[in-house]
């Protein structure tokens, strides 16, 4: 059925709300750590202190300052970064998890707009994967977030604060359901189940070799979704068995049980203790044989044709770590602070799911118009980043029509794509300090 609502009124629709929630008294009472912050009339307003802290950037806050309050206004006087230290302390990171699940995703994924969205034989494809980031060395990050110890080419051990990232990420419509910044030990799976309290029945979870173990799969299962996993070599008995055959395009059905240890545990949560799934070997470009394990059985509604090209839209996820890591320089924070490490990264989580809206009607025009095209266009994501963050004012605190700004969003994002190189491969060598240091201080490219 064809949806009454386009693009581009979603759009404007989510734009609209995160308009009404900024100024509503309501969210700053509920995400300020006092009932007395935020009372008094100063110039880093609860509002105002959240499109700074949204327009992340790796200038000075000084000059960042100076800058939001001339296009504010035009004032070229602007409060001390020391004022700003003491306003975000203020300020409770669960705001910018509210504006992400009360104001972007029910617009997207709500009645009005659900037929908008990206869908493989009616299911949303989901993805879950942990990453490690790199914090600034404080010693109250240290004791929130876990240390790690390295020696250096002298042999003096150094330390830094490291965190584990976990995102539930939707890789058709390119949109993070939810994302948690964890101290670093803990399991990417016990991240990853935690997760499953946004996941909806009939959801498909593609997930890489670490979370294919039992657990993971039977809790899946009990919330009513599916699962397409990557096992590794060491798994299942019969997965192994795979492995050894060696023969792409294989698959059958086996039966899994709950390992000993595990057989409790799956009792206690109604888990599972037996599971049929669905073992489909696939053959890499590179002559790798890989095993998937899923739960959707029925040869005839998804083909076993079909899952080495469904796996690989994992990648989506890999290619949003990337963005959030290299574009947006996520592990470069704007304080040296826990709340300060918290508020960056649930920031950026709702910029980049703001930005993927915001594209789309830009995006829907270069398909139509690069249909026929040996190499189709996309949206320049960096080109999008910089473009949103450089008129986040426009969109969410003026006076000026949404739909106004939106178009002209549109034409930039039209003016500057780049093509869609499909069966595009580049070799992947092996990570080396002296490379990596090479890539962050001469190749890496962020917004600003």
């Amino acid at each position: 059925m064809q949806s009454d609502f386009s693009v581009e009124q979603r759009a404007g629709c989510m734009i609209q709300q995160m308009r009404e929630r900024l100024i509503d008294p309501g969210l700053c009472g509920r995400h300020r750590r006092r009932a007395v912050d935020f009372s008094r009339q100063c110039r880093l307003t609860f509002p105002v202190l959240l499109l700074l802290l949204l327009r992340k950037s790796v200038k000075s806050l000084q000059a960042r300052l100076h800058e939001l309050f001339w296009e504010l206004g035009g004032d070229l006087s602007s409060p001390s970064a020391s004022a700003l230290t003491h306003a975000r302390a203020k300020l409770c990171a669960s705001v910018f998890i509210e504006l992400n699940q009360q104001a972007v995703l029910p617009v997207v994924y709500g009645p009005d707009h659900g037929s908008l969205l990206q869908r493989w034989r009616g299911h949303r494809l989901l993805s879950v994967d942990s990453s490690l980031m790199r914090l600034p060395t404080h010693e109250a990050v240290g004791e929130r977030f876990g240390w790690v110890q390295c020696a250096n080419q002298r042999g003096q051990l150094e330390r830094y604060p490291q965190a584990r990232v976990s995102v539930l990420y939707d890789t058709l419509n390119e949109l993070a359901l939810e994302g948690r910044l964890e101290p670093w030990v803990r399991a990417e799976t016990e991240l990853a189940t935690e997760h499953l309290g946004r996941v909806q029945a009939g959801d498909v979870l593609l997930t890489d070799r670490g979370y294919t173990g039992y657990g993971w799969l039977a809790s899946v299962r009990a919330c009513g979704a599916h699962f397409i996993s990557r096992a590794s070599r060491g798994s299942f008995a019969a997965v192994q068995q795979l492995f050894a055959r060696n023969e792409a395009g294989v698959s059958q059905l086996v039966k899994l049980s709950a390992p000993g240890p595990l057989r409790q545990r799956c009792q206690e949560r109604g888990w599972p203790v037996e599971l049929t799934v669905r073992l489909v070997t696939v053959r890499l470009n590179s002559g790798e044989l890989e095993v998937l394990v899923t739960s959707l059985l029925d040869e005839e509604r998804y083909p076993t044709e079909e899952f080495a090209a469904i796996y690989w839209r994992r990648w989506k996820q890999e290619t949003y770590y990337g963005r959030l890591k290299g574009r947006l320089d996520l592990e470069h924070c704007s304080g040296n602070t826990v709340a300060a490490v918290e508020q960056d990264f649930q920031a950026m989580v709702l910029l980049s799911n703001v930005e993927s809206v915001i594209i789309a009607p830009a995006q829907e025009q270069l398909s139509a118009r690069t249909v026929a095209r040996q190499q189709p266009a996309k949206v320049n994501r960096a080109v999008s980043l910089h473009a949103l963050k450089s008129r986040l004012i426009d969109l969410l605190a003026s006076q000026r029509p949404v739909e106004e700004v939106l178009e002209e969003l549109s034409q930039w994002f039209e003016a500057n794509p780049v093509s869609i190189r499909s069966g595009r491969l580049v070799p992947r060598r092996k990570p080396s300090p002296s490379r990596s240091y090479h890539y962050q201080r001469r190749v890496r490219k962020i917004v600003f």
